[in-house]
């Protein structure tokens, strides 16, 4: 069984700055993963072509299972705005984190986090490149019950605020979220957080730790698979953990292999 995260960039290659919903889907398949957490995903965008970058992945994956959880409605970083529902903002364009699956799915949850009330510097890659002051955006953490080969497993998505801190906050409500569904249960996104202090905060083990971020010569873990550790014994051993270079987005995706 193998474990993924990845964010994406809006599918946006770092080398010519487009979305080719076609170099998208050669970047999940290279994956091969059976559970597939992604971050920075959009629907609707003219950005990445007005495309559903989630249903785009999943049927690279061939995985039948899918959803995507907006975060917000507009563009990051332009005007937006929060999402009062699991159903709103369709037919308008909308960013958030997508959750794919090979396994079937006994149900999803989605769960809401506010925003940090602070604006705060955030490096911005590419042409003009540097430090901007940003306001945060609203974050959601997307669960689900999985039945898989080795039982039932909960995993959950999320990308948390990249304002210190606040992330820390956002982390243990998480945290609180997910116990109150079925373990085993992993955890898988951009925490914007290192290992030591993703690991100290949650009390979740990590189970892979590999630098991810920045994609050319990645120096930070900031990509995170977690085992809730009271239910870490009921999942099958790690044998093995990649972070692949691939063509699109300034994270590598993490892998792991399980059983």
């Amino acid at each position: 069984m193998r474990l993924a995260t990845f964010n994406l960039l809006h599918g946006r290659s770092l080398t010519d700055g487009l979305v080719d919903p076609d170099r998208l889907a050669a970047a999940v398949t290279a994956l091969d993963a059976d559970v597939l957490a992604l971050q920075e995903v959009d629907r609707d965008q003219s950005r990445s072509g007005n495309l559903d970058l989630t249903a785009i992945a999943a049927r690279a994956l061939h995985a039948p299972h899918h959803r995507f959880a907006a975060a917000l409605v507009g563009t990051p970083g332009q005007g937006f705005r929060p999402l009062t529902g699991d159903d709103d903002g369709h037919g308008e364009p909308c960013y958030g984190i997508g959750l794919i699956s090979r396994y079937p799915v006994r149900h999803w949850r989605v769960t809401r986090l506010t925003p940090a009330p602070v604006r705060s510097p955030v490096y911005v890659p590419g042409p003009g490149r540097g430090l901007v002051l940003l306001h945060d955006e609203p974050r959601v953490v997307l669960a689900a019950v999985l039945d898989t080969p080795h039982g039932p497993l909960t995993a959950a998505a999320t990308h948390l605020s990249f304002v210190p801190g606040w992330n820390l906050r956002q982390l243990r409500q998480v945290v609180r979220a997910l116990r109150t569904l079925p373990p085993p249960r992993v955890l898988l996104g951009d925490l914007n957080l290192p290992a030591g202090v993703v690991r100290l905060v949650s009390g979740w083990r990590p189970l892979g730790r590999r630098p991810t971020y920045p994609a050319g010569e990645p120096r930070v873990q900031l990509d995170h698979v977690l085992a809730d550790r009271h239910a870490a014994r009921r999942l099958p051993p790690v044998t093995a953990v990649a972070t692949p270079l691939s063509t699109i987005s300034d994270h590598r995706p993490l892998l792991v292999d399980l059983g």
